[in-house]
């Protein structure tokens, strides 16, 4: 077993770092727990994770089991992921209304880091990790480039509205975009943080108000006024349009409304 030689090939293919870790552990996981590697302990493996893990976790593990074979040449290891169960809505998703209010709210107490941070990840469809890569340059250009696994390039694009007011608010010409209070660039985790701590001041549902929830309204938002899924697909990163289908669905509170509306027997 060579994790750090793994690491390395990670890396070149542009892996998040996320990812990375997560691979390498699942690597070492696997090996603290056999010692030969081989169809039938593999078999043995998936069926610990399915006892003891949610469906995406296991399927994390898997995928980077599946990787480490296909970096040592052993192609015919591999074993299958499980089927997730399918959702009849999207949950923890921020509403509209509440996106609106958030950042009119961050806009009146002239909180503009904040404020664009909310708008950059609700107008862009931006990973939060993708986010945190965004430079002053890249708001002059109008557009940026993320490298993401496999080599393949995904442009993120900066729509005119946020670009202008952006452009106003930024006083260097290059340097990334967000940073801390020590100039350095902002973490992810902080961003997470941060956004809880100002949707509880606000007296927002904090568990709607996280990265990945603005990314879904983008996709929402869209949706509803371009069904083009194919082009979605393609600003969202997703490699399949099956995933983006799920978009098509309600979130639970629209559900909850429509039942409310609809429903007077």
């Amino acid at each position: 077993m060579n994790t750090n030689a793994f690491e390395r090939q990670l890396r070149m293919e542009n892996y998040a770092a996320n990812s990375i870790v997560a691979y390498r552990y699942a690597v070492q996981d696997y090996y603290a727990h056999y010692s030969a590697l081989n169809k039938d302990n593999l078999l043995k493996y998936k069926g610990v994770l399915v006892e003891r893990y949610r469906p995406k976790s296991v399927n994390l593990r898997i995928r980077g089991i599946n990787k480490y074979l296909e970096f040592i040449g052993r192609n015919d290891l591999k074993i299958k992921t499980v089927k997730l169960p399918k959702s009849s809505f999207l949950e923890h998703v921020i509403s509209n209304e509440d996106y609106v209010f958030f950042k009119k709210r961050l806009r009146r107490e002239k909180d503009l880091r904040w404020y664009f941070i909310v708008w950059t990840l609700a107008a862009t469809g931006a990973r939060i990790s993708e986010l945190v890569q965004l430079k002053a340059e890249h708001v002059r250009t109008g557009w940026y480039d993320i490298y993401s696994k496999g080599g393949k390039i995904r442009r993120i694009y900066l729509p005119v509205r946020l670009r202008t007011e952006l452009l106003t608010w930024i006083d260097r010409d290059t340097g990334y975009l967000f940073v801390n209070r020590y100039g350095s660039k902002i973490t992810p985790r902080g961003i997470a943080q941060n956004l809880k701590k100002l949707a509880e001041k606000y007296g927002i549902d904090p568990t709607v108000v996280h990265p990945h929830s603005f990314r879904h309204l983008f996709a929402k938002n869209f949706l509803s006024k371009n069904t083009d899924l194919v082009l979605l697909a393609d600003l969202m990163g997703h490699e399949s349009v099956d995933t983006t289908r799920i978009y098509l669905q309600r979130s639970t509170l629209e559900q909850s409304r429509l039942v409310d509306r609809v429903v007077d027997w």
